[in-house]
C-alpha cells in the first residue's frame, strides 16, 4: 500500500509539473464548456436548460478524454522513450504502477469535474445533481471503463510521435457524435447508427440520468451492461498485447 501511494503521489507530481500537459488535460473541459455555454446562452437542450445539459456533456467527454487520451498518451509516451522498461527492472510491481497511473488519472478527472460543475452553477445557474449518487457512480463507471479502452490504444498503437493525434481522431469526433457537446437526436441515419454503437453515448446517458432526471443508475441496466462491455473489451485487448518495451526501434 506504500508503494501505491508513493508511486500516486510521484504520477501527480509528474502531472501538474508538465504544465502543457496539465493546460490541456485539466482547463481543456472547463474552458470549452465557458465557449459552449456562452454560444447556448439562456436556451435550452432537449428540452433542458443549456447549462445543466452542458455540464453533464462536457464531465462525459473529460472522462474520455482523460481516462482514454490522458492514459494512453502518457504510456505510450513512457513506452517508446523506454521509461516503461526500466521501471520493469524495477522491484516495483507492475501492478502497482498501472494502479497508480490509473489513480492519478482518476484524481485529475475527479478535480476536472468539480471544475466543471461549479463553473455551471456558480457562473451559468446550473442546476445540482438531482441524484449525487447515482452521478458520482456513473461517472466512476465511465472512468473504470475508459481506461480499459485507453489501455487498449496503448497496446495497438505503435509511434510515441502518432498517438496524440490518434486520441484525439477518437475522442473529438465520439463526443460530436455521443452529445457531448450538444443534442444528438437529430444526426443523419448513418451517423445516429454509430452513436448508438459508442460508449460514450451510454455515459452521457447514464450521466444525464443521474445528473437531470434524478433517476438511478440501476434503471439504466442496458447503458450499464453496454458501457462496461466497451471497459472490458478494452482490457481483454490491454492484456493480451500490452507491452513494456519500445515498439518503434
Amino acid at each position: 500500500m506504500s508503494l501505491l501511494a508513493h508511486q500516486l503521489r510521484f504520477e501527480q507530481l509528474i502531472f501538474w509539473r508538465t504544465r502543457e500537459a496539465a493546460v490541456f488535460v485539466f482547463l481543456f473541459p472547463p474552458l470549452l464548456f465557458v465557449l459552449l455555454a456562452s454560444v447556448f446562452g439562456d436556451g435550452t437542450v432537449e428540452g433542458q436548460p443549456a447549462a445543466t445539459y452542458l455540464v453533464a456533456g462536457l464531465l462525459g467527454y473529460a472522462v474520455a478524454n482523460t481516462a482514454l487520451g490522458g492514459l494512453a498518451i502518457t504510456l505510450v509516451i513512457r513506452r517508446e522513450y523506454g521509461m516503461l522498461k526500466r521501471l520493469r527492472a524495477t522491484p516495483l510491481p507492475a501492478s502497482t504502477y498501472l494502479a497508480a497511473v490509473l489513480l492519478s488519472n482518476l484524481a485529475v478527472l475527479a478535480l476536472q469535474a468539480v471544475a466543471v460543475s461549479a463553473l455551471g452553477i456558480l457562473l451559468y445557474g446550473a442546476e445540482l445533481p438531482a441524484e449525487p449518487i447515482s452521478f458520482v457512480l456513473s461517472l466512476l463507471l465511465g472512468a473504470v471503463a475508459f481506461a480499459g479502452l485507453g489501455l487498449a490504444v496503448t497496446a495497438l498503437i505503435r509511434s510515441g510521435e502518432a498517438i496524440a493525434a490518434v486520441v484525439n481522431m477518437i475522442v473529438l469526433p465520439m463526443s460530436f457524435l455521443s452529445g457531448s457537446f450538444g443534442s444528438a437526436r437529430d444526426l443523419p441515419g448513418v451517423l445516429q447508427a454509430i452513436s448508438d454503437v459508442l460508449p460514450l453515448t451510454y455515459l452521457i446517458e447514464l450521466v444525464l440520468a443521474a445528473y437531470v432526471d434524478g433517476e438511478s443508475i440501476l434503471e439504466h441496466g442496458r447503458a450499464v451492461a453496454i458501457l462496461a462491455a466497451w471497459g472490458l473489451a478494452g482490457y481483454v485487448v490491454a492484456r493480451r498485447r500490452f507491452g513494456w518495451t519500445p515498439r518503434e526501434r
